[in-house]
């Protein structure tokens, strides 16, 4: 946990998407090393998913995997830019030109917090350019979304994975308190 937060600021749990091209497992190694050099070994990997719901990242590969890893412990949410910032720099470190796509965001009770550099009417400015967006919230002990939220969240595809993911920040949660 973050040393010197502020008191309202909230924990999450911290969670990376990833995209990579299928089939690519060096790819996929290094992206998982970069990381691990930075934050330390996931706390949780999920398996790859065939990502098939739109070409918009065609830039990085014509066939994708998503997958997630979420990392131990709770970190403060207002650190969610800086995660950002250091993942649009990790993502140049893979090569000349983009080879895989870095998606931080957060995971508690009540949502998932994605961070983008992309501004949009949903998306709420930040700081240095970064911007959030509620892309699932948990309503009713279900995983919902918005009619903006990307169609790959959208499909319920991850939801066991951040079903889980929001387990552990709950156990976390907990036993901070202690």
């Amino acid at each position: 946990m973050t040393e010197g937060r502020h008191p309202r600021d909230p924990l999450v749990k911290k969670i990376v998407a990833l995209l990579v091209p299928r089939g690519d497992r060096k790819m996929f190694e290094t992206a998982g090393r970069l990381l691990a050099d930075v934050w330390g070994e996931p706390e949780r990997v999920s398996p790859l998913i065939p990502f098939t719901w739109t070409n918009y990242y065609e830039d990085i590969a014509s066939e994708l995997d998503r997958c997630f890893f979420s990392y131990p412990g709770l970190f403060c949410m207002s650190e969610l830019p800086d995660w950002k910032i250091l993942t649009c720099r990790l993502e140049k470190e893979t090569g000349p030109s983009r080879r895989v796509n870095l998606d931080p965001g957060t995971i508690d009770g009540a949502r998932l917090l994605l961070a983008s550099t992309k501004g949009q009417a949903h998306r709420i400015y930040l700081r240095e350019g970064i911007f959030a967006e509620v892309t699932l919230c948990r309503r009713k002990g279900r995983w919902e979304s918005f009619f903006y939220t990307f169609p790959d969240f959208k499909s319920g595809a991850y939801f066991d994975w951040l079903e889980a993911v929001r387990e552990d920040w709950k156990r976390d949660k907990n036993s901070v308190g202690r």
